[in-house]
């Protein structure tokens, strides 16, 4: 497994761009941070959720500048509706605007598959954790909200599944990303939550249990077929570094949303 995303900045903005990615030369993607942007408050920065009790002006502000900084059209932007489940869709040039510029009908929805061209997407995030997957031979590529209980579920090895029965991708051919997200370092649970994760990845410690998504959903993509050296682990964790990310955990709730983008060339 490969660790390090690259870390860009213009004026006081930031972002991250998957290295895999880049090297394919067929997707602009990112995944963002809070540094720049226009909001204000406890959503200060570059919050692009509408649903964290900003003012949409400000929120379509930072889709602008977003949406200039990497060459979108931010009224084509396709928008996920996360429930943390493990619902897969695949879009194509028909729900261009949905969440943005029109009303959606992508309702529950925790991943996204497309393989059309200039269809920008979007997923969000504020400690779950983002997967990025690539298909550079078919040209396919899929954003996940993998929080604990899409991890549970395999929201991960449900959207290979989906780009595979949709697409005719193959596992070993897909390039992945799992982005910056909580990490074992500040995800501590009770049992509850423990009990549905192995012991290798659920760490004992007073009574509470260390979670490591990271390890999981790795994991789990291997068993789908992924190659370990096609895996990139960010290692970033948004608890850690509340001066780059939100985190709702570290900021008890009161944050905005990080965005992973994706778009076919």
């Amino acid at each position: 497994m490969q660790t390090g995303f690259t870390r860009h900045t213009k004026d006081d903005i930031a972002y991250y761009t998957i290295p895999a990615f880049d090297h394919a030369g067929i997707v602009k993607h990112c995944f963002t941070t809070r540094l720049g942007g226009v909001s204000t408050g406890d959503v200060s920065g570059m919050n692009l959720g509408f649903k964290c009790g900003d003012v949409r002006e400000s929120v379509m502000e930072n889709y602008n500048i977003i949406g200039d900084m990497l060459g979108i059209d931010v009224q084509r932007f396709v928008l996920s509706d996360q429930v943390h489940e493990d619902t897969v869709r695949i879009i194509t040039s028909a729900d261009c605007g949905k969440g943005i510029s029109r009303e959606s009908d992508i309702i529950g929805v925790d991943a996204l598959v497309c393989a059309e061209p200039n269809i920008p997407f979007i997923t969000f995030y504020a400690d779950c954790v983002p997967l990025f997957f690539l298909d550079p031979v078919k040209r396919v590529a899929a954003m996940a909200h993998s929080g604990w209980r899409s991890t549970v579920k395999q929201i991960g090895i449900k959207t290979l599944e989906a780009m595979a029965n949709a697409f005719g991708c193959a596992p070993k051919d897909i390039l992945a990303g799992i982005g910056p997200s909580i990490g074992h370092c500040h995800f501590e649970v009770g049992s509850e939550v423990a009990e549905h994760f192995e012991d290798e990845f659920a760490k004992s410690r007073g009574g509470k249990y260390d979670i490591d998504l990271w390890g999981v959903i790795a994991e789990q993509l291997k068993s789908a077929g992924v190659q370990d050296e096609h895996i990139t682990l960010a290692g970033l964790c948004t608890a850690c570094h509340t001066d780059e990310f939100y985190s709702y955990r570290a900021e008890h709730g009161k944050v905005g949303r990080l965005a992973a983008i994706m778009q076919i060339v």
